[in-house]
């Protein structure tokens, strides 16, 4: 049996309700649906140079500004979409990055035809297409990229996307639970 002073969650959470459960329940965990492997490819992209939490509180905002995550209803955004979501509180107001989640769409759908599904391309860069369960003492020790993210980036960069570098790649890797970087001692791992 093992000690309960043993066991420690992760600490990035903190006391926040909505980051508690999104940890215990989403981050880590794999993900193969195409539709939400597409929700996390425009909050990521939303996220850059943001914090975490900051789009996370806005999520359902970007599920209904970006036609709840419909990679091909956002592919047909057009510029007057663009305005619309310039004026929308409930998001991220950068223009750059709502153009971006437009594009990214399209070349989304792009990716999908060619493989067959988003997570074919995706997951066929993990060895033996199965998640990366990382050993985590401390938070310090996860890595903001590796040579998978890398690849990846380099990839879907030379097919256009945008606010898809490394360091965003990674945090979707988690996200999605290509990698899961739970501290070992954490019950949700």
């Amino acid at each position: 049996m093992e000690n309960i002073n043993s066991i420690k969650a992760c600490s990035w959470p903190g006391s926040d309700p909505l980051y508690i459960k999104y940890h215990e329940n989403e981050w880590g965990k794999p993900v193969y649906d195409d539709q939400i492997l597409f929700e996390f490819l425009i909050l990521e992209g939303a996220q850059a140079g943001l914090s975490w939490i900051t789009i996370l509180r806005r999520r359902e905002a970007y599920r209904a500004a970006f036609a709840n995550f419909d990679p091909v209803k956002v592919s047909q955004f057009t510029e007057s979409d663009v305005e619309r979501l310039m004026l929308d509180e409930g998001i991220i107001r950068n223009r750059l990055k709502i153009k971006s989640a437009i594009t990214n769409a399209r070349l989304f759908l792009e990716i999908q035809q060619e493989f067959g599904s988003f997570s074919n391309f995706l997951w066929e860069h993990m060895p033996q297409g199965a998640p990366l369960l990382n050993s985590v003492k401390e938070m310090k020790d996860v890595p903001a990229k590796t040579d998978i993210s890398d690849l990846i980036s380099k990839k879907l960069k030379k097919r256009g996307f945008k606010f898809f570098g490394t360091t965003i790649c990674y945090a979707f890797m988690q996200a999605v639970g290509m990698v899961n970087d739970h501290l070992d001692t954490c019950p949700f791992k």
